[in-house]
């Protein structure tokens, strides 16, 4: 690396994790897998069902440990949780009795962060999702999509370097779904923070991604593709999706995708 080289926001070189079922048959998750995410890069990561999308997931938030392998964050090797990622559950985690205020402020009220600066920072991102006049509602009086605009700012309050999405969206509504991928495009063209997003959905990934890493079918899931998305930003999510050159990108993935998604359900 030379002198001005910027490290990877996340490497993970030569990472496999296996684990004990309870007929105490060792299973092997993932398998020498070689990943390395670029400072303000926007990568979504698609493969089959079980394919271990989520675990890899865990093990770049510091969740899990890996059986074989190291991890690294901005050039130092990973020890314990990652404290530059923030995670953006598939299940929000808000926090029934806090209004949506407190609960993009609780982040920065466990780090000793002053209580009126911790609000004042929290309803600056509310604003921002457009939620600036929602701040005294409490989940349960949200709908969907605004909740996961407050999961969305939640993380987003930290000021984390790393962004890890595991499937955000997957349980919203067509249209609501849409407005979410592009404001998210618009929060990350703010600051350009590194993302790894986990979808099922391989247009979702073309439309967001810098991009798509296509993950094997496990057992022993591994990289077996990288495609680099060369479509112009910035980008609306529904119109991209009409552009030549996305329509050949998703024809050559999904290709590579399809079979292992046979090979998946040939396993079950």
């Amino acid at each position: 690396m030379s002198a001005t080289a910027q490290p990877n926001a996340l490497a993970l070189a030569d990472v496999s994790l296996s684990f004990v079922s309870e007929t105490q048959s060792t299973h092997v998750a993932l398998s020498a897998l070689d990943l390395s995410v670029g400072a303000g890069e926007f990568v979504c990561i698609v493969g089959p069902t079980g394919c271990g999308k989520s675990t890899l997931l865990n093990i770049a938030a510091g969740l899990l440990m890996p059986t074989s392998g190291t991890v690294h964050v901005f050039g130092q090797t990973l020890a314990g949780l990652n404290r530059q990622a923030g995670y953006l559950f598939q299940n929000d985690a808000l926090l029934p009795w806090r209004t949506a205020l407190d609960n993009v402020a609780a982040g920065l009220i466990f780090r000793s962060v002053a209580l009126p600066d911790a609000r004042a920072q929290a309803r600056q991102w509310l604003a921002r999702v457009g939620l600036g006049g929602f701040g005294d509602r409490y989940p349960h009086q949200l709908s969907g999509g605004m909740k996961k605009r407050v999961a969305l700012a939640q993380v987003l309050v930290l000021d984390p370097k790393i962004i890890l999405m595991d499937e955000p969206f997957s349980a919203l509504d067509v249209q609501t779904r849409s407005l979410m991928e592009n404001q998210l495009l618009e929060l990350w063209a703010d600051d350009r923070k590194s993302v790894v997003f986990i979808t099922h959905d391989l247009e979702e990934a073309i439309a967001l991604a810098d991009r798509v890493v296509l993950l094997s079918a496990g057992p022993g899931s591994h990289i077996i593709g990288d495609y680099p998305i060369d479509l112009p930003r910035p980008r609306d999510v529904a119109e991209i999706r009409l552009d030549q050159r996305f329509l050949e990108l998703h024809r050559t993935i999904w290709h590579a995708l399809r079979a292992q998604v046979q090979r998946a359900h040939a396993s079950l």
